[in-house]
């Protein structure tokens, strides 16, 4: 097979979550632990930082990545799931996984996966692993997929884990409180392995509490060494002041990541670094103020508050639950615009009343739909908006909406892509 056969072959053999949901999740790491002992055990000879959340978790760990690399170690990054190319999900100092070792890994797995059934997440879990090993990375940073406990990336011993934080997202497949998706997610806390806790509430502190006090984990809670005193806005990058509370030393940082929402992963992350120097790890200051002005350079990162045009400015943000959509806002608030023309869809197990009833009312909506199945119907997103005061018109495909709205917004105007990562992958730029 070449590139392609291949690509289609993975995602037309294996059962893949993005597409078609729930019924593609398995339930257990036993495919996963299968399938690497068939490997030699990849996931036992690279060193790893391991991070869960609901949100925050994807910039955190492509701006962590981007500070190792800066700090001259040969850095892994595994992350889900991709906008435009499957090789995103797998890249070694930025770079994504060749083509030829795609191909190279699906043969020689293709007969245990006749075998074993694994999920299109187990088999490309593995693959990231199996890559890292083979090209010996000094560390590599994975994201998890789906909760934690659970979750194939599962499966390693990490120097570090970390849990940026937890919001309401998959109940269906987490748990219909917030102590029980914080006990899915606290899954990836390992014995006597630090842990560093990003954002928490009084209902989701006192499960990590326990779970790290079980496994013996030294735990840190990012805002109780530092907070932001200040933070300003440009359009392709943000100054963010951080103050420890200890010394009361201020130190600035340029994020290349714009967003307000990003202040709290700054922080995470600025405690994460903290872990590893103490584990060894040689990371200067000057490193990771490197690291955090080139991430998105370094690491790849798209769809977090992107600017991709101007007069009118479109801006794509993968925002697609509660919490995501509350964090959007507030950093809408902040952006210069005249008219706000929203172009956005939804997938079917998302609490989308719980959005749109977030969404402001003065906006001009383009209700659309991700060329997926897992996509919910754009005249049934429509209609629902319509129903809590929204108004617009439902349109096809992403394309179709985008011309819509770049034909009705005017130069002083913003159109804002968001509720899906699939909506922004589709969006043509």
């Amino acid at each position: 097979m070449n590139y392609q056969q291949t690509i289609n072959y993975l995602f037309t053999r294996l059962p893949m979550f993005s597409r078609i949901g729930a019924a593609a999740i398995r339930k257990d790491l036993t495919n996963t632990y299968s399938l690497c002992k068939e490997l030699g055990n990849p996931h036992t000879k690279f060193k790893s930082v391991h991070i869960a959340g609901t949100n925050g978790k994807g910039s955190t760990s492509h701006m962590l990545a981007s500070i190792l690399q800066k700090a001259g170690y040969k850095t892994g990054l595994y992350t889900s799931p991709h906008l435009h190319d499957f090789r995103e999900r797998i890249r070694i100092n930025g770079v994504m996984i060749p083509e030829e070792s795609v191909i190279d890994f699906t043969q020689r797995v293709q007969p245990l996966i006749d075998i074993i059934e694994p999920s299109f997440f187990e088999i490309t879990v593995v693959m990231a692993f199996d890559y890292f090993a083979r090209e010996k990375v000094d560390i590599a940073i994975v994201e998890v997929g789906l909760g934690g406990r659970l979750d194939s990336t599962n499966v390693i011993t990490p120097e570090l884990s970390v849990i940026t934080n937890i919001g309401f997202d998959h109940m269906n497949l987490l748990g219909n409180t917030l102590e029980a998706i914080a006990g899915e997610k606290a899954g990836i806390i390992k014995n006597n392995i630090p842990v560093v806790i990003g954002e928490y509430l009084p209902e989701t502190k006192p499960v990590f509490e326990k779970i790290a006090t079980e496994h013996s984990a030294p735990i840190y809670f990012s805002g109780t060494q530092r907070y932001v005193s200040d933070w300003t806005y440009e359009k392709n990058h943000s100054t963010v002041s951080v103050v420890n509370k200890k010394t009361d030393e201020h130190e600035i940082y340029e994020l290349d990541l714009p967003g307000y929402y990003q202040n709290k992963n700054l922080l995470t992350v600025l405690e994460s670094v903290q872990q590893l120097q103490h584990k060894g790890w040689n990371i200067t200051r000057q490193q990771v103020k490197d690291g955090l002005s080139q991430a998105k350079k370094l690491t790849g990162l798209h769809g977090r508050w992107e600017l991709i045009h101007t007069r009118p400015d479109i801006i794509l943000d993968v925002a697609h639950n509660e919490d995501g959509i509350k964090q959007l806002l507030i950093q809408l608030e902040m952006a210069d615009h005249h008219q706000l023309h929203l172009i956005i869809g939804m997938v079917k197990d998302k609490e989308v009343e719980k959005v749109l009833a977030l969404l402001p009312r003065e906006a001009i909506y383009y209700f659309t739909q991700a060329q997926i199945p897992r996509a919910l119907d754009k005249d049934k997103l429509s209609s629902m908006a319509l129903a809590t005061g929204l108004k617009g018109k439902s349109y096809s495909n992403v394309s179709a909406a985008m011309k819509a709205a770049q034909s009705n917004a005017h130069a002083d105007d913003l159109i804002l892509v968001c509720g899906s990562v699939f909506i922004v992958a589709e969006v043509i730029h």
